[in-house]
């Protein structure tokens, strides 16, 4: 081992109390992850068991969720940095808890979906929170990548394993443990937070914008809802029609307002720069299009294979220990290509393992079916270590919470590319319908999406050259004296 190599080494070692930081704040990433997930499989036993009048109703267990962490994030973002991380990280991780707890004693429908719209509330605190603590905890460099690449393995796995965990669960004990299970989860977590460091990040001293957070999280919250209610709705239907308006109506004010507010929620700064939003653009067309395609191979296993629910959450471990793979590699293939390289490998790779999906048959190809998920995987999880990274660097301090949150925004937004691929495998289906056999149709209503998908993710590897030239930020530069910026 060369000189360098040593020093490389021990460059990105962590250490003991690093290691137990890291531990803590990818536990609360892995719950988070976990939530969303797990309750996917239960959720017909959940009707059964709490007497849900219709699907559309059903469906509320999982949006209810989803739509307050989405439309909270930059809010809790900025708090973070006004009344402190960890602060902040430990009272969404007891409310996580609580909630958590809550939804297992739910006797009712409207019961269920009010605590898991608090959980998804908590983790709108817990998300952001952890990516700045731990930009905070761990210099910008080897060690800061290292870091957010277990991060990253660990929200992969939390989704893989919650797919399967959830049927095992669901069909060994009942639905009341997978919530029972996050309870558990969130205490060892609130174990951890004694070894975060007691001091990381300085407190902004400017006061809340009020009409930026009211602005954003209405905007937020309408554009997600939207997409999220759309297919089932009709895109032109008046709710949907009239949730997107309310959007654009309101993000454009927000626009409007940050430009005047002399302490703004998102800097328009921050968010005009080339490391913020071309990485932030990239992290929407890999979350979009990985999530996206998951849902179609979760179709694809059960409508054309024939699958149980259980051998479908099976089907997915080639993506999670992918992704498990890349994000061990992570830190070192940022070190030697630099995050722009290695942002445009990740694409590249998922989009060759995505596109590659048109070859998976009506029937067999389980060999095919992991090498192209796996790909699709490992390409995901490098690139959003990379996007991440990338966002994070070369901030003050007092921006790192704001950037935490924006930085996990693109994981919702994303659902935009899921809606998109689902109108296009629809479209395709019933184009095919009146002269293929159904499951023949379906299958190449898959096989349109995922090369859409694919090309989709080789025509973004160009985003990250816009990277290549950008320049330090001098006040970014002197707020952080001492630390090794990694190369773009």
């Amino acid at each position: 081992m060369t000189d360098e190599s040593i020093r490389r080494a021990r460059s990105s070692a962590l250490g003991r109390r690093g290691w137990l930081a890291l531990l803590t704040l990818c536990g609360a990433t892995f719950m988070t992850g976990l939530d969303y997930s797990v309750v996917t499989v239960a959720l017909p036993e959940i009707g059964r068991d709490l007497g849900f009048a219709s699907t559309g109703s059903l469906q509320w267990v999982a949006t209810a969720c989803l739509l307050p962490t989405a439309s909270l994030l930059p809010l809790f973002g900025r708090v973070s940095d006004i009344v402190g991380r960890r602060r902040l990280f430990t009272l969404g991780v007891v409310l996580f808890g609580g909630l958590s707890l809550a939804a297992a004693l739910a006797t009712g429908p409207a019961l269920l979906i009010a605590a898991r719209a608090g959980q998804g509330a908590s983790a709108a605190m817990i998300t952001p929170t952890a990516i700045a603590l731990m930009t905070a905890a761990f210099p910008e460099g080897p060690r800061r990548t290292r870091a957010l690449g277990v991060n990253g393995a660990v929200l992969s796995l939390g989704f893989v394993l919650g797919t399967l965990g959830g049927g095992v669960i669901t069909s060994g004990l009942n639905w009341r443990w997978t919530m029972l299970l996050l309870a558990a989860i969130s205490v060892l977590v609130l174990l951890g937070t004694t070894t975060l460091p007691p001091g990381t990040g300085t407190r902004a001293t400017a006061r809340l914008d009020v009409p930026g957070a009211a602005l954003a999280s209405i905007g937020l919250f309408a554009l997600v809802y939207g997409i999220s209610t759309g297919a089932d709705a009709g895109w032109a239907s008046p709710p949907t029609l009239g949730s997107l308006s309310l959007a654009a109506l309101s993000l454009s004010a927000f626009l409007l307002a940050e430009r005047r507010h002399p302490a703004p929620l998102i800097p328009l700064g921050l968010l005009n720069r080339p490391t913020v939003k071309w990485s932030g653009l990239v992290g929407f067309v890999t979350l979009g299009m990985c999530g996206g395609t998951t849902v179609l191979l979760s179709l694809y296993m059960q409508d054309v294979l024939g699958y149980s629910a259980l051998a479908t959450g099976a089907g997915f471990l080639a993506e999670g220990i992918a992704a498990l793979v890349a994000g061990v590699l992570a830190a070192r293939l940022i070190a030697v290509l630099g995050k722009a390289r290695a942002m445009s490998l990740g694409l590249a790779v998922q989009g060759i393992g995505t596109g590659a999906m048109v070859l998976l048959p009506v029937e067999g190809g389980l060999p095919l079916l992991l090498a192209t998920s796996g790909a699709m995987g490992f390409g995901h999880v490098l690139t959003v270590v990379s996007f991440i990274t990338t966002m994070t660097s070369g901030l003050r301090d007092d921006e790192q919470g704001t950037a935490g949150g924006l930085s996990q925004l693109p994981q919702f937004l994303g659902g935009i590319g899921t809606a998109g691929l689902a109108a296009i495998v629809t479209a395709r289906t019933d184009a095919l319908s009146s002269a293929a056999d159904p499951v023949l149709a379906t299958l190449g209503g898959l096989h349109t999406a995922t090369f859409v998908a694919g090309l989709l993710c080789l025509t973004a590897t160009a985003l990250p050259l816009l990277l290549r030239a950008t320049p330090l930020d001098p006040t970014a530069a002197a707020s952080r004296s001492g630390t090794e910026r990694a190369p773009l």
